[in-house]
């Protein structure tokens, strides 16, 4: 009687498994990444490549397609409604970008120093207008600023201003807008710093007011130094925000709200390619107004970052 002999079971070299494992060490922070850049690919690459590819071309959504090369780009430089859709844009995103971080970083300051009642209720506060829906921020807001029964004009009336018709005016428009956009940021941000500051630990504080440190030279020599990385991260968001801002000027003109106005005064770029994309249909026209606005956030943003940089943390 013959007895079969089994295969004894094939080992794996040691060294073969720690070269699978440090294989696997070095793949698997890949693996964990790779559905943000497939989602950002398909839904955000993709689209910004085809927005390049639309510019270079006459294109009717319904019609032909018709390669024009750079002749939307021509067109653009000699447009002057998208000069004064840049300039709209820049000057509401600077009304509302800077005092909208003053605010929220004097705020965040205060909230974390001071020794207030009901500190957390107030801080949950500041999360009201960022969960408030724009359309209704934009309807009290225009009742607020409205020229016959507007609360700030009745509150300048009783100083002797007259009526002031914001809406119809360049500057008016801008200021209303960028109150908007103020109110409605300002919480989210000061949350942010306060998150930073209460990082600090209290120890520095003591140590430099015993060094005869003020409270301006604390806040100037050590919190805003701490808060570098966090002021840098909210002036390139509120820049890359604030230039893309769509519905308050969308909204607040009920009679024109493509053109914010019978004269443009609060067009932004953002209105002036959806006008042109989707009202004229000129969707090559509308797309190298989108290039312009891409290059145009990407300057700015990238100077403000090189600017915000700047600010270096004190050295003992």
């Amino acid at each position: 009687m013959t007895t079969s002999v089994r295969p004894a079971p094939a080992v794996v070299p040691e060294r073969t498994a720690r070269v699978r494992q440090r294989l696997g060490e070095r793949l698997a922070p890949y693996a964990y990444i790779a559905p943000f850049f497939l989602i950002f690919s398909v839904f955000g690459l993709v689209p910004l490549l085809f927005t390049f590819y639309v510019a270079l071309f006459d294109w009717n959504p319904i019609g032909e397609h018709v390669f024009i090369g750079l002749d939307n780009f021509t067109r653009l430089l000699d447009d002057a409604r998208f000069w004064n859709a840049a300039w709209n844009t820049i000057s509401i995103w600077l009304l509302s970008t800077v005092p909208q971080l003053l605010i929220a970083l004097g705020l965040a300051h205060l909230l974390n120093h001071a020794r207030l009642r009901l500190a957390v209720f107030l801080r949950m506060s500041m999360v009201v207008p960022y969960i408030t829906s724009v359309a209704a921020t934009t309807i009290v807001f225009a009742q607020m600023f409205d020229r016959d029964y507007g609360l700030l004009n009745w509150l300048l009336g009783l100083f002797g201003v007259g009526p002031i018709d914001f809406l119809q005016s360049v500057w008016g428009s801008h200021v209303m807008i960028a109150v908007m956009v103020t109110w409605r940021w300002f919480g989210y941000t000061t949350l942010l710093y306060l998150a930073s500051l209460q990082a600090i630990p209290r120890s520095i504080y003591e140590a430099a007011a015993v060094d005869g440190a003020g409270a301006w030279k604390q806040f100037r020599h050590i919190s805003i130094p701490s808060l570098r990385p966090v002021i840098v991260f909210t002036i390139v968001t509120s820049t890359i925000g604030g230039l893309q801002i769509f519905t308050e000027p969308l909204l607040i003109s009920r009679a024109a709200p493509l053109t914010c106005g019978p004269v443009r005064q609060c067009q932004t770029l953002t209105l002036f390619l959806y006008e042109q994309g989707f009202g004229q249909f000129q969707f090559g026209y509308g797309s190298a107004i989108g290039v312009a606005l891409f290059v145009l956030i990407i300057a700015i943003a990238t100077l403000n970052y090189v600017l915000s940089t700047r600010i270096r943390p004190e050295r003992s």
